[in-house]
């Protein structure tokens, strides 16, 4: 897959952006819930609206078997688009390359055909995540992005927050702003659930922070969760999502998710975001499948590592208002939907991961 993706550069022209390849090793020796998870993830990937064109790949042998994940994927439906999905088989066929590079060229030829169209803001679905946070995370990047969100939502848009695990200990602050009480039922039981699945590994939830966040410092669990929710700013909580699900309300929702950054980040790209907003104080150039906007919480990061950070929200300890901040990020997200590359994009940065808790055969 990786190979054919380089190969296929000739492709990339006009409406067509890339080819990527996104490689895992999950699929095979994977049993009931397990599987099923890694199958909806992967699906709900294939059905993602970046993606002009998708080549499903297998091998043949593998548990989660090409029949299992097209009736997965709701190939009989009526809303199902057979000219932008194909799937091979590579057991089946004598050269796997090849027949690749021609499916390929079938989709590229059916991409090639989309055009940019002017749509509201209301369409856009964000996905909200930190990661390598330091002291200043939730002074500065963490709320600003919490703006955003405010913003987006008033407009009739979407945002999303996962990595349950840093909400621990600031839950509260999400509870009493859920829509119903169904919602505020589904956000109790979100919280639970993964507190529950520590405790069936035999481990603490205060584990967290990590050295990285120390070194950076913040001192407990509590302050970490406490800076993290401010991403969902002060907007009502709409929808829960269990991981593996998709959004189905506008508005703030709630993502069941842990909180690695690439496990997190590709759920909420699974769930529909079509951007990502990645706040960090200690820097990374790791990228999600969607377009992934990197927040320096301070200005030193953002000035040592301009090839890994889009924005810098460190302004604020310098003199600028949140308001100001999050208004300019509000503008910016705008900017990278109508094609404006993400550094992520630029290096060509994108993988996925996906949540494992089951047996192995």
């Amino acid at each position: 897959a990786q190979k054919l993706a380089a190969d296929c550069s000739d492709l990339v022209q006009g409406s067509i952006d890339g080819v990527h390849a996104f490689v895992h090793p999950y699929g095979c020796s994977q049993m009931g819930e397990d599987h099923e998870q890694t199958r909806r993830i992967l699906a709900d990937l294939v059905k993602h609206p970046n993606a002009g064109g998708v080549l499903v790949l297998g091998l043949g042998c593998e548990n989660n078997t090409m029949e299992q994940f097209k009736q997965e994927l709701g190939i009989d439906q009526p809303d199902w688009d057979e000219k932008r999905v194909r799937f091979l088989v590579s057991q089946e066929v004598e050269d796997e390359y090849a027949e690749s590079r021609r499916l390929l060229d079938e989709l590229a030829e059916n991409a090639s055909n989309a055009r940019r169209e002017q749509v509201s803001v209301d369409k856009l679905i964000i996905g909200m995540k930190c990661g390598g946070s330091d002291g200043l995370s939730g002074i500065t990047a963490n709320p600003a992005v919490g703006r955003f969100s405010d913003l987006l939502v008033a407009a009739g848009g979407t945002s999303i927050l996962t990595e349950v695990p840093e909400m621990f200990g600031a839950e509260e602050m999400l509870m009493n702003r859920c829509e119903t009480k169904g919602v505020f039922d589904a956000t109790v039981k979100m919280i639970e659930d993964f507190k529950e699945y520590f405790v069936a590994h035999g481990q603490t939830v205060y584990e967290n922070p990590s050295p990285g966040n120390k070194d950076g410092g913040i001192s407990t669990l509590e302050d970490k969760s406490c800076g993290c929710v401010q991403k969902g700013g002060t907007a009502p909580v709409h929808d829960v999502i269990d991981y593996g699900g998709r959004v189905r309300r506008t508005g703030l929702n709630l993502l069941s998710g842990p909180g690695n950054d690439l496990v997190s980040t590709t759920a909420l790209t699974a769930a529909g975001a079509q951007i990502i907003l990645f706040t960090t104080g200690r820097g990374t150039p790791f990228g999600a499948p969607a377009p992934t906007i990197k927040i320096s919480s301070n200005s030193e990061l953002f000035n040592k590592k301009g090839n890994w950070i889009d924005f810098n929200a460190g302004s604020v300890v310098e003199g600028e208002s949140l308001d100001a901040v999050g208004t300019r990020l509000y503008e910016y997200v705008l900017e990278v939907a109508n094609g404006s590359k993400t550094r992520n994009e630029q290096n060509g940065f994108r993988e996925i991961a996906i949540f494992k808790d089951g047996v192995t055969l």
